[in-house]
């Protein structure tokens, strides 16, 4: 007949190899799926061209007291919520055209300065050159980071797009006069001739 002592002995080398197996196999790599190559080559070649539009079909507001007010008194969409209000049939679009970029999207959210007594345009709209534009391969997360700083007026607008093979696009737009904004869409080429 084995001691207790034994027994015990026995029950914690056994918790120990099974805890050190659960661990060992928690340490492995996940394995990340590459991108299609013939996705990474369109979408390269779209970027390239410089003739491309982004159309949007949610927007993700900061999530403030005043967004949770305006979604609690039932003043939001059907489909939206105010974490995510729904842009489908709301025309918008972030497109550049060579050196030229175009930005027309519907701004939800609180503006931090004024916009101006009798303004009409509440959305977040810049027409022109931006002061600063780069675009970026990154290679290990296979998507195209776009960044753009451009003025309109006295507000300084950052957007920072990423896109990806599967022709998904994230623009997140920070401002001086608003808090932040981030829509979600799909690129799409643009037909320059």
């Amino acid at each position: 007949m084995p001691s207790i002592l034994n027994v015990f002995k026995t029950i914690v080398i056994r918790i120990i190899i099974l805890s050190s197996m659960v661990w060992f196999a928690s340490c492995g790599s996940t394995s990340r799926t590459k991108a299609d190559p013939v996705r990474i080559n369109y979408l390269q070649q779209l970027v390239a061209e410089g003739a491309f539009e982004i159309r949007s079909d949610a927007a993700f507001p900061l999530m403030t007291q005043g967004i949770t007010a305006v979604a609690n008194a039932g003043l939001l969409m059907p489909g939206s919520s105010a974490s995510r209000i729904d842009l489908i049939g709301n025309s918008n679009h972030f497109r550049v055209i060579g050196d030229s970029v175009s930005v027309n999207l519907p701004y939800y959210g609180e503006r931090q300065m004024g916009g101006g007594y009798a303004n009409n345009d509440t959305g977040i709209s810049y027409e022109g050159t931006p002061q600063r534009y780069e675009i970026q391969w990154d290679e290990i997360k296979d998507r195209y980071l776009i960044t753009m700083r451009a003025r309109q007026g006295t507000e300084t607008l950052q957007f920072n797009v990423m896109v990806f093979p599967s022709l998904k696009a994230d623009i997140n737009v920070n401002s001086t006069h608003r808090f932040s904004i981030r829509y979600s869409g799909k690129i799409v080429p643009l037909d320059t001739q």
